[in-house]
């Protein structure tokens, strides 16, 4: 299985922001979307921004609780993860699973040719992964019954 499978039933719709972005604006653009974290990208549409960073609640969390309120009036530039882990299309899902929980990440942005094409997160990845352990039993109580 390859984050392209992940992509092609959760779409490719990132939700970014540039690193010139106030705090306050990531807190609330989160919240209205339902989302854990950004990608910090920098450049023009029509010159494929560039990846510079992520942001995340738990960045958000961490800032708070080092410097208080004043944290939402600083820039995304001040906080953002950078540089940021990313992947491909073609990568092996179980090795992203590997990847996310050595390091801790609960997103990765999906990068091919250095244009932004996706983004997966550590629920898609597990999501994925049950689907494919219920599959597994589905066709192993299938092939049982069929012996029996």
């Amino acid at each position: 299985m390859k984050v392209s499978d992940i992509l092609g039933v959760k779409g490719n719709a990132v939700t970014t922001i540039r690193p010139e972005a106030k705090i306050s604006t990531v807190v609330r653009r989160l919240k209205l979307e339902g989302i854990g974290a950004m990608v910090v990208t920098e450049g023009s549409v029509e010159d494929s921004p560039q990846v510079v960073g992520i942001i995340s609640e738990r960045d958000i969390v961490r800032g708070l609780a080092d410097e208080g309120a004043e944290l939402l009036e600083k820039q995304v530039l001040d906080l953002m993860t950078s540089p940021v882990k990313t992947c491909t299309m073609d990568a092996n899902i179980k090795d992203i699973m590997a990847v996310m929980t050595r390091r801790r990440i609960r997103h990765l942005p999906v990068v091919e040719e250095s244009r932004l094409v996706g983004i997966i997160s550590i629920g898609d990845v597990v999501k994925n992964r049950l689907e494919e352990v219920e599959l597994e039993a589905d066709v192993l109580r299938d092939a049982y019954i069929a012996s029996h």
